[in-house]
């Protein structure tokens, strides 16, 4: 990772309107990911954490504070970054070699519909290519998101519950996935989620949020080697300070 930071979020602060008044969800939140760092966001339900991921993704707008993506303000959805999150973002009504292929635009990726079949059997999705969305599972629906968002080449992932609709043993899949191809490729990824082995799993630094007005409560570091053990004491001793940080 570079010593310059990826991204640089100051003193961000967003309320809405509601009808006991102006509802303050974010009350000030900083921070800092470094290029190539897997930073996880954790907090309670409603602290505010898709709504910061919004903010940071360039998709909402801050009352307060900024976010510097590469030393330059954000002033809106960045190309270098695409979203994954839990509703999904498949087009139904192409194939998956057309889906992947919907989001390179131009003249500089050479052969598409090759690029599109190089990531389709990066994700295991090989022999899928001219499959619909509706004739597939969910795991590999999963897949074809992941695919299609690896197939553009973002500097940043952001992930909001990615893999949250799946089954558990679907979910470890597409956790060992995702850590595959980041071996492979290197992505700044910036992970909403409520499930501390989740987080715990993949990322370099988990940060948990407070009820809102929400703000970083505490920071960890996770310096445990990949494949990681959850079971192992140093991963429990972490989970236990998490989700007492959590209130549990």
């Amino acid at each position: 990772m570079s010593a310059e930071p990826k991204i640089v979020v100051t003193d961000l602060h967003k309320g809405f309107a509601s009808r006991q008044g102006a509802l303050p969800v974010i009350g000030g939140v900083s921070f800092s990911v470094a290029d190539g760092e897997f930073v996880a966001i954790v907090g309670p339900s409603g602290c505010g954490k898709s709504t910061l991921m919004n903010i940071v993704a360039g998709f909402e707008r801050a009352d307060r504070g900024t976010v510097r993506i590469d030393g330059r303000e954000l002033a809106g959805p960045s190309p270098k970054g695409i979203v994954i999150s839990q509703h999904g973002s498949v087009f139904p009504w192409l194939t998956v070699q057309q889906n992947l292929m919907f989001g390179l635009n131009g003249d500089g990726h050479g052969d598409k519909a090759a690029l599109a079949d190089h990531y389709a059997e990066m994700v295991g999705l090989k022999g899928f290519e001219n499959a619909y969305p509706h004739e597939l599972s969910g795991g590999m629906l999963k897949r074809a998101e992941l695919a299609r968002a690896f197939v553009v080449k973002p500097d940043i992932l952001y992930m909001d519950e990615p893999f949250s609709a799946l089954d558990a043993l679907m979910n470890l899949r597409m956790r060992n996935e995702l850590l595959r191809i980041l071996g492979e490729e290197r992505h700044t990824v910036l992970l909403i989620t409520h499930d501390v082995e989740e987080a715990l799993y993949m990322a370099d630094r988990i940060m948990v949020l407070s009820p809102r007005p929400t703000t970083i409560q505490a920071t960890f570091e996770v310096d445990l080697p990949h494949p990681r053990q959850l079971a192992s004491a140093p991963a429990q001793a972490l989970r236990v300070a998490i989700l007492k940080e959590l209130g549990l």
